[in-house]
Protein backbone atom coordinates (compact mmCIF):
# COMPACT_ATOMS: atom_id res chain seq x y z
CA UNK A 1 0.00 0.00 0.00
CA UNK A 2 1.04 3.93 -0.76
CA UNK A 3 -0.20 7.32 -0.01
CA UNK A 4 0.24 7.99 -3.38
CA UNK A 5 -1.69 4.96 -4.74
CA UNK A 6 -4.52 6.00 -2.28
CA UNK A 7 -4.19 9.46 -3.02
CA UNK A 8 -4.56 8.78 -7.02
CA UNK A 9 -7.84 6.58 -5.62
CA UNK A 10 -9.43 9.37 -3.62
CA UNK A 11 -8.85 12.01 -6.46
CA UNK A 12 -9.99 9.87 -9.69
CA UNK A 13 -13.87 9.00 -8.13
CA UNK A 14 -13.83 12.99 -7.92
CA UNK A 15 -13.34 13.38 -11.60
CA UNK A 16 -10.27 14.95 -11.24
CA UNK A 17 -7.53 14.71 -13.47
CA UNK A 18 -4.22 13.67 -11.54
CA UNK A 19 -0.76 12.73 -12.14
CA UNK A 20 2.70 12.30 -9.72
CA UNK A 21 5.36 15.10 -10.22
CA UNK A 22 4.21 16.95 -12.98
CA UNK A 23 0.78 17.16 -15.03
CA UNK A 24 2.29 16.54 -18.79
CA UNK A 25 -1.06 16.38 -21.04
CA UNK A 26 -2.21 19.34 -22.04
CA UNK A 27 -3.62 21.14 -18.54
CA UNK A 28 -7.38 20.75 -18.45
CA UNK A 29 -9.45 23.96 -15.95
CA UNK A 30 -8.98 21.84 -12.96
CA UNK A 31 -6.33 19.32 -12.40
CA UNK A 32 -4.00 18.22 -9.44
CA UNK A 33 -0.39 16.83 -9.07
CA UNK A 34 1.27 14.78 -6.56
CA UNK A 35 4.54 15.51 -5.18
CA UNK A 36 6.23 12.85 -2.77
CA UNK A 37 7.55 15.28 0.33
CA UNK A 38 9.03 12.11 2.54
CA UNK A 39 8.64 8.80 3.82
CA UNK A 40 10.38 7.88 7.30
CA UNK A 41 9.84 4.70 9.81
CA UNK A 42 9.10 5.39 13.27
CA UNK A 43 11.34 4.74 15.81
CA UNK A 44 11.03 1.49 17.46
CA UNK A 45 12.46 -0.11 21.08
CA UNK A 46 13.96 -3.10 18.77
CA UNK A 47 15.42 -0.82 15.73
CA UNK A 48 13.09 -2.67 13.38
CA UNK A 49 10.45 -0.20 11.68
CA UNK A 50 6.73 -1.64 11.97
CA UNK A 51 5.00 1.12 9.87
CA UNK A 52 6.24 3.62 7.39
CA UNK A 53 4.87 7.49 7.51
CA UNK A 54 4.72 8.75 3.95
CA UNK A 55 4.09 12.66 3.24
CA UNK A 56 2.55 13.68 -0.04
CA UNK A 57 1.97 17.17 -1.18
CA UNK A 58 -1.39 17.71 -2.97
CA UNK A 59 -0.71 20.63 -5.43
CA UNK A 60 -4.58 22.08 -7.09
CA UNK A 61 -4.43 23.92 -9.74
CA UNK A 62 -7.61 25.57 -10.80
CA UNK A 63 -9.29 28.22 -13.85
CA UNK A 64 -11.29 30.20 -11.59
CA UNK A 65 -12.52 29.49 -8.27
CA UNK A 66 -10.85 26.68 -6.66
CA UNK A 67 -13.02 26.65 -3.08
CA UNK A 68 -15.25 24.53 -4.48
CA UNK A 69 -13.07 21.69 -5.44
CA UNK A 70 -10.64 21.84 -2.65
CA UNK A 71 -13.22 21.74 -0.31
CA UNK A 72 -14.76 18.63 -2.13
CA UNK A 73 -11.31 17.47 -1.97
CA UNK A 74 -10.91 17.99 1.78
CA UNK A 75 -13.75 16.02 2.76
CA UNK A 76 -13.35 13.25 0.60
CA UNK A 77 -10.11 13.05 2.63
CA UNK A 78 -11.08 13.23 5.86
CA UNK A 79 -13.60 10.44 4.99
CA UNK A 80 -10.56 8.33 3.89
CA UNK A 81 -8.80 8.86 7.02
CA UNK A 82 -5.84 10.61 5.59
CA UNK A 83 -4.19 13.00 7.87
CA UNK A 84 -4.12 16.70 6.57
CA UNK A 85 -0.68 18.47 8.19
CA UNK A 86 -0.60 21.80 6.45
CA UNK A 87 -3.49 23.49 3.65
CA UNK A 88 -2.08 26.93 1.68
CA UNK A 89 -3.48 29.21 -0.80
CA UNK A 90 0.11 29.55 -2.74
CA UNK A 91 -1.56 32.43 -5.22
CA UNK A 92 -2.81 33.35 -8.50
CA UNK A 93 -0.75 32.49 -11.91
CA UNK A 94 -0.74 35.53 -14.05
CA UNK A 95 1.55 33.45 -16.75
CA UNK A 96 -0.95 30.50 -16.32
CA UNK A 97 -4.13 31.82 -15.00
CA UNK A 98 -4.53 29.15 -12.53
CA UNK A 99 -4.99 29.52 -8.88
CA UNK A 100 -2.91 26.91 -6.70
CA UNK A 101 -3.58 25.57 -3.56
CA UNK A 102 -1.37 23.17 -1.77
CA UNK A 103 -2.54 20.19 0.85
CA UNK A 104 0.17 18.64 2.57
CA UNK A 105 -1.20 14.81 4.16
CA UNK A 106 0.58 11.96 5.27
CA UNK A 107 -0.43 8.46 6.25
CA UNK A 108 0.62 5.25 8.34
CA UNK A 109 1.26 2.22 6.41
CA UNK A 110 1.77 -1.34 8.46
CA UNK A 111 5.18 -3.18 6.99
CA UNK A 112 5.21 -6.23 5.87
CA UNK A 113 7.69 -8.64 7.17
CA UNK A 114 11.02 -8.57 5.95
Amino acid sequence: MSLLSDLKSIISSLNIPVETGAFTSNAPDLYIVLVPIDDEFALHADNRPGVDVQSVRISLYAKGSYTEPKNRLIKALIRAGITINYRQYIGFEEETKFNHYNIDVENVYKMEEI
